[in-house]
């Protein structure tokens, strides 16, 4: 998550699988040999429903999107044909494997997003589907950044910045 950009981390976690501290849960050995340093510089935060954290990010002004390999939102976009620039502070929704995204979390987005599949199988686990959306979000977010100013000094750069970093020689 950190390595694309992602700030937070927000689980919904009602059997409280997770330790409510997330210090606590770094400092565990076997999280952190697993996730080598990421664990230290991702901020993560537990909610006990959907509903709590739905209510969490739309205080903080959040627009929500969900994954689903299925038909779920009001507006279904597939991945690459969706915008992700459109939204200043973006939250990204996952399912789990076994029962995917939850029809609560999918009424409370703008969109619904799809991978596009090709074989027999039609859904992809956690971990792939999330870093395949991620470097999508993360990819057409410093496009755009790179094209336009923020803040005061809105409207497009006369040098856009790079959006690839080329390595040293």
């Amino acid at each position: 998550m950190n390595a694309l950009g992602v700030e937070k981390v927000y689980v919904v976690d009602p059997k409280h699988g997770l330790a409510d501290d997330w210090q606590n849960l770094r400092e565990r050995r076997s999280l952190s040999s697993t996730s080598v340093s990421a664990v230290k510089w991702t901020f993560v935060k537990r909610f006990d429903s959907t509903r709590d954290c739905l209510d969490h990010l739309r205080e903080n002004n959040f627009t929500s999107v969900v994954t689903s390999p299925h038909r779920k939102g009001a507006r279904n976009e597939i991945l690459h044909d969706a915008d992700f620039t459109a939204y200043t502070k973006l939250a990204v929704w996952f399912g789990n494997e076994g029962r995917g995204i939850s029809d609560e979390a999918a009424e409370a987005s703008v969109m619904c997003i799809n991978i596009p599949m090709f074989g027999m199988i039609e859904s992809l686990n956690l971990g792939t589907s999330s870093g395949i959306v991620l470097y999508e979000v993360a990819k057409q977010r410093r496009e755009y950044q790179s094209r336009y100013r923020l803040r005061k000094r809105r409207g497009e750069r006369a040098n856009p910045l790079p959006t690839v970093i080329e390595p040293k020689a």
